[in-house]
């Protein structure tokens, strides 16, 4: 009874001892702290988990375009329209739709266009090209599907060059569930346009293919008398998408995938702290919050700068945020952002970095 009684008294004491320091803490001026927890960047709350795959097939669908088969255990089902994030040996982060068979439970099929950095490439592609053979192994997260194959009567489906690579499955999948469909296949030349062959068998005379050095631009004035219920999907250059939204009837606008983030990085100048650090840093108007919190913290990690890898993520501690990424759900949005392109809608941010 004794050893019970002492026990008892060392437990209470010590719960007498927790609640002062909570009441002291409570009241203390630096309470609440700065949060502690590591910062979200590259993470993606369960749904970026990284897989590592080989390269076990590479093929030529068209001049300048390379195709990859990349085979792993356990890899998650995925939807047409879905795309992956390939981490590449540099560390760069792209992302590239899925283009091979959802049904296929071992591999995922990607396909990229050569890029070289006077046409507007920033490495990536080049990298792919140079670097990506059968044998090497690559890191993948995802996939994730922004861009999906909704329930529809009839569909309508415009591809501008590699942006063939979401919409070839949404036509196989079209095709097997006897709907009725049409394509559009534009590019600069048939040379240059993957998977034209079979694009062509698949749709008949379904498919319209409009190669510009033959025939110049495509007449988009069908898609003005489109019938109600009609999805119009699009994936290409954004002067294409920009045509095909300015084609549709009034009151309605295509689904689009787009290759690069549509959002501009200017805006209005504001200021944002850095909780951990103890700075707050000017963010002038023409200026990416990426570039100037990596002018006091080098060692943030950035990759596409275009609001679709998610490596930039920042966990947002106060402050209204303008959203200008193509990644985030509107759960993650509430309290997190991605840098190199979102921006504060007020005056001030506070991070959690």
């Amino acid at each position: 009874m004794a050893r019970f009684a002492a026990v008892a008294l060392t437990a209470g004491a010590a719960l007498l001892v927790r609640r002062a320091v909570r009441g002291r803490m409570s009241t203390a001026p630096l309470w609440p702290m700065p949060a502690l927890d590591e910062p979200v960047s590259g993470r993606g709350r369960g749904r970026t988990v990284p897989r590592k795959v080989l390269v076990t097939g590479r093929a030529t669908p068209a001049e300048g375009v390379v195709e990859l088969r990349l085979e792993g255990a356990g890899l998650p089902v995925w939807q047409p329209g879905a795309h992956i994030d390939l981490v590449l040996p540099s560390g760069l982060v792209r992302q590239y739709s899925l283009c091979g068979d959802p049904a296929d439970p071992g591999a995922y099929t990607v396909a990229t266009r050569l890029i070289e950095a006077g046409q507007g490439g920033r490495g990536g592609s080049r990298e792919v090209h140079d670097q990506l053979h059968e044998g090497v192994e690559v890191e993948i997260r995802g996939p994730r599907n922004r861009f999906p194959l909704v329930d529809a009567p009839a569909y309508v489906f415009v591809a501008g060059g590699i942006g063939i690579t979401p919409l070839l499955p949404m036509l196989r999948a079209a095709e097997a569930a006897g709907a009725d469909w049409r394509l559009l296949h534009c590019g600069r030349s048939r040379a240059t346009m993957p998977y034209l062959a079979e694009t062509e068998a698949l749709g008949g005379g379904r498919t319209t293919v409009v190669a510009q050095d033959e025939s110049g631009l495509p007449d988009l004035g069908f898609l003005g008398d489109l019938p109600e219920g009609t999805v119009v999907y699009c994936c290409g250059p954004d002067g294409l998408m920009d045509a095909v939204g300015a084609a549709m009837p009034e009151g309605r606008a295509p689904r689009l995938e787009r290759f690069s983030a549509s959002a501009p990085t200017g805006g209005d100048a504001f200021e944002v702290e850095l909780r951990r650090s103890g700075r707050t840093v000017a963010v002038a108007a023409g200026r990416s919050l990426l570039d100037a919190v990596r002018a006091e913290l080098p060692d943030v990690p950035y990759s596409c700068r275009q609001g679709f890898c998610g490596t930039c993520r920042q966990r947002v501690l106060a402050g209204e945020i303008d959203h200008r990424d193509e990644l985030l759900t509107d759960a993650e949005r509430d309290d997190s952002m991605l840098i190199c392109v979102s921006r504060c809608a007020g005056k001030r941010l506070v991070l959690d970095l």
